[in-house]
């Protein structure tokens, strides 16, 4: 009895392994945990100290705990495990081991792919990124989330349960690296894609153009000149500078990433005007638009109305020149003339500058006269000109006339008070003879002085001509009589003839 006690306890080294097992599962998945158990198979041994071990080397766990669990596996944790223990016996304490146990950890899901629709995309195209993994079919229901990088920095809103992420627009400072970054929800796995390198491309500049926003309306003084400066190809931040031709110098700046930029002239002014060009540059070439005239239009101002080449009073017959003018207005000004409101004529200055417009006046030309200017921008009316015109009856003449008249009518005068003087001087002498005549002169030819005498008075006669003065001045200068004597008078015919002057009398009388 005593010799089989000693064969128990100092039983060969080779069954002691069946003293101790390691109690393990076989297969676990990523994030799980794998629980490790160093069992004793003899109720009376005493585990003093327990070691585990993977793929032979030690794993740091406290050497008095029988039961260990990795909280997270990985697949750098699959790998042939076992435990050893000291233990004490009635008699002593040795050391005892397991058996190997084979652990295998499975892959929860693969690595990601990061995938890009397009590694050299032009400024201001969309990418769409994609991280391309899926859970294992043992583990299909593990729902998974996604982040994307560039250089280091989250994009996006961070992470989300959608595997893409669409970038609307890609510029020039988008260039870099991407990579993307997947992880089970309850954060236990996460894994890295590789990086991909993304290089945008810029477009450069074409087509700059410039135009006035408003083409259809005109540029009219006071308001806002808004200047449109456009490419018809150009990305990323494009530059836009306005500048005019006379002095090249730029009017105005902006940078902004868009195809067109507007600059805003505010209470533009006819000094304005002139012509302008713009010009673009995203870093390459900067490229300039051809030349834009610019016109500035200035309404027209109050215009004045004159009245020319009258005396001292205006009468019917007086040509007057009425003159209407602007000051400020832009060309072509259309001029019309009023009298009581109504319309005379109206006058173009394509030119600019004043119009006039010539009226002969009557009797009804009194009254007010006025002038409206209107050069499409807005008519204005002058202040109204009153005219008195006089003179209504009677044969009148302009100023002129009559001063040409009485020089005419005082040179007539004074050669009919000459001749006056020599009728009377003649006629005189004419009595002086008769007197002197001897008798039987007269008695000798009884026919001719009955003849002569048959002739009316001179003063009885009533006179074809009469040349008179002007009006309100009662003087006749001239009057002219016409004696017819009988047809069968031969004497008075040869009268007439030897005093051809006697039937044309030149007098200076009053009127009655």
């Amino acid at each position: 009895m005593l010799l089989w006690s000693l064969l128990v306890i100092f039983a060969p080294l080779s069954e002691e392994a069946d003293f101790l097992t390691l109690k393990a599962p076989s297969v676990v998945f990523e994030g799980d945990s794998i629980d490790l158990m160093c069992q004793k198979k003899k109720d009376w041994w005493n585990i003093q100290t327990v070691v585990y071990y993977k793929d032979g080397k030690q794993l740091q766990f406290p050497d008095k705990v029988s039961s260990v669990s990795i909280p997270c596996a990985s697949l750098s944790d699959s790998g042939q495990y076992s435990c050893s223990a000291t233990v004490k016996t009635f008699f002593r304490s040795k050391s005892e081991s397991s058996r190997s146990v084979g652990i295998e950890v499975l892959e929860l899901f693969p690595r990601p792919v990061l995938t890009v629709s397009s590694y050299w995309p032009t400024e201001g195209s969309p990418v769409t990124l994609t991280c391309e993994t899926r859970p294992s079919p043992q583990r299909s229901n593990v729902q998974l989330r996604f982040c994307f990088f560039r250089d280091s920095k989250a994009l996006g809103s961070g992470w989300s349960s959608s595997p893409e992420l669409r970038v609307p627009a890609m510029w020039t400072e988008d260039s870099g690296s991407y990579w993307c970054q997947a992880e089970t929800a309850t954060l236990r796995v996460r894994k890295q894609s590789l990086q991909s390198q993304i290089h945008v491309q810029r477009v450069p500049v074409s087509n700059v153009s410039l135009e006035i926003w408003a083409p259809r309306g005109p540029v009219i003084e006071g308001g806002n000149l808004v200047l449109l400066c456009s490419v018809a190809k150009g990305t990323g931040n494009i530059t836009f500078s306005w500048h005019r031709e006379a002095t090249r110098t730029s009017v105005g700046r902006k940078t902004q990433r868009s195809l067109s930029a507007e600059l805003e002239v505010p209470a533009v002014q006819e000094g304005d005007a002139g012509r302008y060009y713009c010009r673009a540059d995203n870093g390459h070439d900067p490229i300039q638009s051809q030349l834009l005239s610019i016109r500035v239009r200035s309404p027209v101002s109050h215009p004045v109305l004159t009245l020319r080449e009258l005396g001292p009073q205006a009468m019917v017959g007086d040509v007057v020149e009425l003159h209407c003018e602007a000051q400020r207005g832009s060309p072509p000004i259309l001029y019309q003339f009023y009298h009581e409101n109504v319309i005379l004529g109206n006058i173009s200055a394509p030119s600019g500058g004043g119009a006039s417009f010539n009226l002969s006046l009557t009797a009804e030309h009194s009254g007010n006269y006025s002038c409206e200017a209107d050069n499409g921008l807005g008519a204005h009316r002058s202040e109204v000109v009153p005219l008195n015109v006089t003179g209504t009856g009677g044969c009148r003449r302009d100023h002129v006339t009559a001063r040409v008249l009485g020089t005419l009518c005082g040179g007539l005068g004074f050669i009919a008070a000459a001749l006056l003087c020599y009728y009377w001087s003649h006629k005189i002498a004419g009595g002086r003879s008769a007197l002197h005549a001897p008798r039987d002169a007269s008695s000798a030819n009884p026919q001719e002085s009955t003849h002569t005498s048959s002739l009316p008075d001179i003063e009885e006669l009533q006179p074809d001509y009469v040349n008179v003065g002007p009006i309100d001045v009662d003087m006749v200068y001239s009057q002219v009589w016409s004696i017819q004597p009988p047809e069968d008078s031969a004497n008075t015919r040869r009268m007439i003839l030897e005093n051809k002057d006697s039937h044309v009398i030149y007098s200076e009388v009053k009127k009655t």
